[in-house]
């Protein structure tokens, strides 16, 4: 009877893909017998010895029996493998969420052989972009869904790069079958801001996974050789004002441009893994000048000529609407570490049908 259950999972184990979304969650060995089941067992069970109807109904139950097992066992591996159990639907709470949190800090940590020593900005970036698609008009795009996972999203030259976000996120997936791939990319940029010495950045669930057919078309994402207009038109579309359009920009503070990526090439400031308001500061304070290279038009500080900037980030502060909000954020850190914040979580929300309250947003303990 044991390996009839055991059999019917591996058969159900075997029949699932192996790209399905259906990942163990929660190991149970312990199925619950229907009632009727364990009355049927019992009435064969209970008929006399010896006699042929006996005999034949004990075949016939003892087969009935085996039957439920080997059903129950498939039932079982459809439960484990959706995240379920007997007792009912898996329904994670704040700490397991943190468990995940905790988990992605923890990777942080030990891996670090990417860029300037931490994959935290890539893992914002992931984040940023996959959110940033969003079109207030039509509804469409956003972080929910996670649809970056299929071509030709995946392919955009804004999302260039892109891949080594999402792999390094696989196994935190994998430990955690039950998140969406929707909830698990903006975590993971929650996270790394605060593990990168940024503010805090509340997060709630709710976010499903599509599949191809959600896919954005290219050219929602902001492109970094353009101007002022093409800031207000990107974030506009996404609902932001100018406000909010300078200080989502100022995730710059993290991370480097790649010349075989975007084509442009550096980092922002002198210190890409620290989520800080140098950013701001160096854009008001230092003077920029165009750079000579066989690439495209980016700008490198006059002092070191180690640093970069992007048209769009050079836009803030040829702008009056954009350079009172730089001016702001490069003079006092606690100001734009706020209104980041806000800012950030108000990306990673747009379109998103949460059953979850906005007060009752999760505030993540940070690695010591």
């Amino acid at each position: 009877m044991a390996s009839a259950a055991k059999t019917a999972s591996r058969a159900f184990l075997r029949s699932t893909p192996a790209t399905s979304s259906f990942r163990p969650a929660a190991r149970s060995t312990r199925f619950a017998i229907p009632q009727g089941l364990r009355s049927s067992a019992r009435r064969g069970y209970s008929s006399e010895a010896g006699s042929s109807e006996a005999g034949s109904q004990k075949s016939s139950s003892a087969g009935i029996w085996a039957f439920g097992i080997a059903a129950l066992g498939a039932g079982g591996a459809y439960l484990y493998l959706n995240g379920a159990s007997p007792k009912g639907p898996f329904v994670p709470t704040q700490a397991d969420y943190q468990k995940v949190y905790d988990a992605i800090a923890l990777r942080l940590q030990n891996e670090t052989d990417y860029d300037d020593g931490s994959y935290g900005p890539v893992l914002v970036r992931l984040a940023w972009h996959a959110s940033g698609t969003y079109d207030k008009e039509t509804g469409t795009g956003g972080s929910n869904g996670s649809t970056m996972r299929f071509a030709p999203e995946s392919d955009h030259g804004a999302n260039a790069g892109l891949k080594h976000a999402r792999d390094f996120l696989e196994p935190i997936k994998t430990q955690f079958p039950w998140i969406t791939y929707s909830d698990l990319w903006t975590l993971a940029g929650a996270c790394s801001i605060q593990e990168l010495g940024g503010p805090s950045i509340p997060w709630r669930p709710g976010r499903e996974d599509k599949d191809v057919a959600a896919c954005t078309p290219d050219g929602r994402l902001p492109d970094a050789a353009q101007g002022h207009r093409h800031i207000r038109d990107v974030f506009g579309r996404m609902g932001f004002d100018d406000r909010e359009m300078v200080a989502l920009i100022g995730a710059h503070a993290l991370g480097r441009a790649h010349s075989d990526r975007s084509g442009f090439d550096g980092p922002w400031d002198f210190s890409p893994t620290v989520f800080s308001n140098d950013f701001f500061k160096l854009l008001v304070d230092e003077k920029w000048n165009q750079k000579k290279w066989n690439g495209p038009t980016q700008f490198t500080d006059k002092t070191t000529q180690t640093l970069m900037m992007l048209p769009t980030d050079i836009a803030l502060i040829k702008d009056k609407g954009f350079k009172q909000h730089v001016d702001r954020y490069a003079k006092d850190s606690d100001v734009f570490f706020k209104e980041f914040s806000d800012v950030f979580v108000k990306l990673i929300e747009l379109g998103v049908p949460f059953q979850v309250k906005p007060e009752d947003r999760f505030i993540f303990k940070a690695s010591e």
